[in-house]
């Protein structure tokens, strides 16, 4: 390989952390999105050098094939959901891979917590009721700021459409997260939940759930968690009280700080096996997402992992 070829494939590499970034944002799951990065590096090689020496930015050429594929797997997601079993969650994220899944460098704190709430798991819940284009059109543009000339070339629609297919996505995640509160809200309302959960008094968690509380777990088949969405405050409340009653003593639990504000991780000797992610609106908890699929938990358990 010469200078020229060890310089180019380390400018190319560069664009990984970008891309999947790019990948995680439109499919959930760091697995997916890994796997479209890589396609993507993988079409690129397989050019021929001739027309790879004509294309003025690999990094965009990168960003807009791999906006392709995820687009294409957007589209099959419904089919591959049906199979799954039990309900779908995204895959939560600890703090340190939300730095490496950073669009770029953000100085201003207001950014900053705008590439965050990018990856919070709340917000890419209401992606998900979202149509591929318009997840596609509402991620490259908001977080990626990809003109919608662009973001056309990429979906085979004109700039216009894509134009209205984002604003459409905003007012969806808009009304997704109305009434969520600020993250110091939020994280005052986790410690008073923690504090509540371990006195076991029932009536003291039941009071910090909203009415029309719902809460989802996600065992993917390879963990128990409940089959159906738990509705209402008694039962939330039975159901996570179960939990700790279950474990017994050998459960460890903490707070951990995330792109959600603080998430609650659960686990045993060490492992984590349940991470447990909450949406507080109108100073209650409205959601309750808690993530025990193992596949979607190999980031939180990177020792476990390298052992593998």
């Amino acid at each position: 390989m010469t200078r020229d070829d060890t310089a180019e494939a380390a400018a190319l590499e560069a664009e990984r952390p970008r891309l999947l970034g790019l990948g995680y944002r439109l499919l959930g799951t760091v697995a997916d999105a890994e796997d479209a990065v890589q396609d993507g590096y993988a079409r690129w090689y397989r050019m021929p050098p001739a027309e790879r020496d004509a294309i003025e930015n690999p990094g965009a050429w990168l960003m807009r094939v791999t906006s392709r594929i995820c687009l294409d797997l957007l589209g099959s997601a419904r089919a591959r959901r049906e199979s799954y079993v039990g309900e779908w969650l995204p895959e939560p994220l600890p703090t340190a891979d939300v730095a490496r899944f950073a669009v770029r460098a953000a100085d201003d704190p207001l950014d900053r917590a705008m590439l965050d709430e990018s990856v919070s798991t709340a917000l890419l819940v209401v992606l998900e009721a979202l149509t591929p284009a318009e997840r596609v059109a509402f991620v490259l543009h908001e977080v990626f700021a990809v003109p919608f000339g662009e973001i056309a070339e990429i979906l085979g629609r004109s700039p216009e459409a894509c134009r209205r297919l984002a604003s459409s996505a905003r007012r969806h995640v808009r009304e997704g997260r109305a009434g969520a509160v600020s993250r110091e809200r939020h994280d005052e309302v986790v410690r008073a939940f923690v504090a509540a959960a371990g006195s076991g008094r029932l009536e003291a968690l039941v009071a910090l759930l909203a009415p029309e509380v719902v809460l989802v777990a996600d065992g993917g088949g390879l963990a128990s968690a409940a089959r159906r969405p738990v509705l209402g405050p008694d039962h939330v409340a039975r159901y996570v009280a179960g939990i700790l009653e279950r474990r017994g003593p050998a459960l460890e639990w903490a707070v951990h700080e995330t792109a959600d504000g603080l998430v609650l991780v659960f686990g045993e000797r060490g492992i984590v096996d349940s991470v447990a992610s909450v949406e507080v609106r109108d100073d209650r908890i409205a959601q309750v997402w808690i993530m025990r699929n193992p596949g979607k938990l190999q980031r939180w358990n990177p020792s476990a992992t390298d052992a593998g």
